[in-house]
């Protein structure tokens, strides 16, 4: 067998040996001490059986309007088109650090003509001045991945890679709550509107009605001016409905993209309640979310940066071969007799750094430190969200119900104190009484009804999109 393909041959049979240690510790999830379950596992209502709720989470809404807006902010937002760039740029990281396991092999050309001296030191004796030299090379190095550095930066980089794109869904997911969220306050805000707009109605009723007993010596002025005021203050309460309306839904524009946004009219209670989880609802639910899961993927990264510093401390071993051919006329560089190789091992053992290597360790093993408690914080954080949205939802619930009788009383007695003024036994102020009353009670109700849907959004959110019949 020729020299130089004992050498190439030689370098790929090392490219294919495996490495004999890996330096640093394996990555082994850190064991948390949560509960088993949830608190609050009672947030069931007896009156909706819990149904698993899948992925995609808002349709449970049943409103395609607010499915629509959802699709175009997870295509045309800023915030997702950055992550997802994000993603691009970790993958290319990724195949960047992975090549280093691969041999480098380069082709390397070159072809030189000069003139030397003839009154030199050295007398040509009637050679020529002129000399020329071609060269073609073929070159290859490896690096011998004995003490695992390679495969630890190519663990890192996957898990960078890994947690870029559980970022993105952790984008995705606050993403569309807030699109959720902003949809069910424009809607809501829409039902106060019309129900406003009902109540000035009626107040202009009594307002026409109070002039008219004036008019006869039924009433007195001040009633008139009464009324006209409930009217008036009612008039810029809508007014200023309408105005938070028009902002809701220019958030909703920015969120989708689509800066010419319109939406049309709707009624927030038209949207059904979405279900509910059932109780006991497991811990490891956890790990569904895409920012825990972030978090641990960084926490693999920086135990894996341990491996690569370490490694450091190690010999650096690496083979390097050239096969090519040289000659002083073109046409020859490619025969036999023009043939060169060369093949070598480099060793490169750090000696004395004063310490600079190992403080690169202890740098890897305090970062890593970090993200380990940033990891611990996470989990955390996620359960008392859990926890919080469960709660809330259950006391949203019970709420409504109570606003709900609530609103219903105050629009008997607005009837009951209307049928007295009419009737002459009661004077016009209790009537303004129960009108505003009434209008309070109706409108908290709405407001408590955006409250529980919003807080459904909250629970899916922080189980990191819903859950599933089996856990």
């Amino acid at each position: 067998m020729k020299p130089g393909i004992k050498i190439i041959g030689g370098l790929l049979l090392a490219a294919l040996l495996p490495g004999c240690m890996l330096m640093g510790p394996d990555y082994q999830r850190p064991a948390f001490s949560l509960p088993a379950i949830f608190s609050s596992d009672d947030v069931a209502a007896a009156d909706q059986a819990p149904i698993s709720a899948e992925s995609p989470w808002w349709e449970l809404y049943q409103d395609p309007v607010l499915n629509n807006l959802v699709a175009q902010a997870l295509e045309n937002n800023t915030d997702i088109k950055i992550a997802v760039a994000r993603i691009e740029e970790a993958d290319a990281f990724l195949r960047e650090v992975g090549a280093a396991l691969f041999p480098q092999v380069d082709l390397d050309a070159a072809g030189s003509r000069s003139r030397i001296t003839q009154r030199g030191a050295n007398p040509l004796n009637g050679a020529n001045p002129i000399r020329e030299n071609y060269t073609i090379r073929l070159g290859a190095s490896y690096e011998l991945d004995f003490w695992g550095k390679l495969r630890r930066a190519k663990e890192s980089a996957r898990a960078q890679t890994m947690a870029s794109r559980y970022a993105r869904d952790t984008v995705a997911l606050s993403l569309s709550g807030l699109v959720v969220s902003n949809y069910l306050q424009l809607r809501s805000l829409e039902s106060q509107i019309t129900l406003s707009e009902d109540s000035l109605r009626t107040r202009d009723e009594s307002l026409a009605l109070t002039r008219k007993r004036l008019e006869g010596g039924v009433s007195s002025a001040l009633d008139v001016y009464q009324a006209e005021v409930a009217s008036s203050n009612l008039a810029a309460q809508i007014v200023e409905l309408k105005r938070l309306r028009a902002v809701s839904q220019h958030q909703l524009a920015v969120l989708t993209g689509k800066l010419d946004l319109s939406l049309p009219a709707g009624d927030i209670s038209q949207l059904p309640l979405p279900p509910l989880p059932p109780a006991g609802l497991p811990s490891n639910l956890l790990e569904a979310r895409p920012d825990v899961r972030q978090a641990e993927q960084e926490l693999v990264a920086q135990n894996a940066n341990i491996g690569v510093a370490k490694a450091a401390l190690f010999p650096t071993i690496s083979l390097t071969a050239t096969y090519g051919g040289e000659s002083a006329e073109l046409s020859d560089v490619l025969k036999s007799a023009a043939r060169i190789w060369s093949g070598g091992l480099g060793l490169n053992l750090p000696i004395f750094n004063a310490g600079r290597l190992s403080a690169r360790v202890d740098q890897a093993t305090a970062q890593q430190k970090q993200t380990l408690a940033a990891y611990e914080a996470s989990v955390r954080t996620a359960f008392q969200e859990v926890n919080d949205a469960l709660v809330t939802v259950r006391q949203n619930a019970e709420r409504e119900v109570l606003l709900d009788s609530s609103r219903q009383a105050a629009k008997k007695a607005l009837d009951i104190s209307d049928n007295r003024y009419k009737s002459g036994y009661s004077a016009y102020i209790d009537v303004l009484d129960s009108q505003r009353v009434y209008n309070d009670a109706a409108i908290a109700y709405i407001q408590s009804r955006q409250a529980r849907l919003i807080a459904s959004v909250d629970l899916f959110k922080a189980l990191g999109g819903g859950w599933q019949d089996q856990y």
